[in-house]
């Protein structure tokens, strides 16, 4: 709880996956200008032959590519591979400050968090970097990860960022392929727990929680409909597997213009109640308080972050 201030705010409303075996891929995401944040992908796109050769594909992107604000970040393989520790070494060893955050796969305990930040605060210091600047994120695609979330959430001041990914999720607890993006013979939504799980925890730890893939590209209102349930549960932002996903993400995980207008109006008719030793006043026929305000300060702090 102590480290929420000191963690470096991201915009994340979209998370582009794109494969680090790929140079016209990644030159293609460096183009995206509406984009928030691109993940550079060392682990699922990447063949087992090809994730060696991969990290130089990378490093070379992040260096000579013009990612503009984007927040850039290298996805790497889970703590039980032969590759997670080149993984890191060599990306941030040749390309690390143009690096903004590392993302871990399938956590499943607080012990996966400790040995990427250990290993991050040795290459910081080997190669000049300041101390603690590469982030941390996440992904809980475990059952073993879900059931320990809590203890991951707050494992290092470096983790920024907590991502539900639900693929590898659903082979680890046992879900039928037909149940997920689709029609479904369970009611309701599979996975609202796992996300609001999640959520509270990243929240409680003052992390971004995001939500993960949808497979099917090509079915842009399913996209949008899971992209709407999780920004109703406070996350801040979903990925997209595909180009044409980014302007849905996009729009969906930005506040309305109009709310930011109102919020603003709501805040200052606050303050002034305030400066007249009033503790509520009255906004369009509402009773505003200091709880209501806490609550449209969340779209206030969106607008700042996203520069609305």
């Amino acid at each position: 709880m102590a480290h929420h201030n000191k963690r470096p705010k991201r915009a994340r409303r979209c998370q582009l996956s794109v494969p680090g075996s790929s140079e016209k891929m990644m030159v293609k995401a460096s183009g995206i200008a509406e984009v928030d944040h691109v993940f550079l992908d060392l682990e699922d796109a990447v063949a087992p032959s090809a994730k060696v050769g991969a990290r130089s594909l990378i490093a070379d992107a992040l260096n000579n590519l013009n990612w503009g604000k984007k927040v850039r970040c290298v996805r790497v393989n889970d703590c039980a591979t032969e590759w997670c520790h080149d993984d890191i070494i060599e990306v941030v060893t040749k390309a690390g400050r143009n690096i903004d955050t590392i993302m871990l796969t399938k956590a499943k305990s607080a012990h996966d968090l400790t040995f990427v930040d250990t290993l991050l605060n040795q290459l910081e210091r080997k190669l000049g970097l300041v101390e603690g600047r590469i982030g941390i994120e996440v992904l809980i695609e475990e059952v073993e990860g879900m059931m320990n979330v809590e203890e991951i959430a707050k494992s290092t001041p470096r983790l920024e960022c907590l991502i539900f990914g639900m693929g590898d999720y659903s082979a680890s607890q046992g879900i039928d392929v037909r149940h997920i993006g689709g029609d479904s013979a369970y009611p309701g939504d599979i996975w609202h727990y796992t996300r609001y799980k999640m959520t509270i925890a990243a929240r409680a730890n003052g992390l971004d929680p995001v939500d993960g893939p949808f497979a099917n590209f090509k079915n842009p209102d399913s996209y949008r409909r899971e992209a709407e349930r999780a920004s109703i549960l406070g996350m801040v932002g979903k990925w997209a597997i595909h180009p044409s996903q980014v302007e849905i993400a996009q729009a969906v995980f930005s506040p309305d213009p109009k709310e930011v207008l109102r919020a603003r109006a709501m805040a200052r008719a606050y303050d002034e109640a305030l400066a007249r030793g009033e503790g509520a006043v009255t906004y369009e026929g509402m009773m505003i308080d200091a709880a209501s305000v806490r609550i449209v300060q969340n779209t206030l702090d969106k607008a700042d972050l996203y520069g609305m």
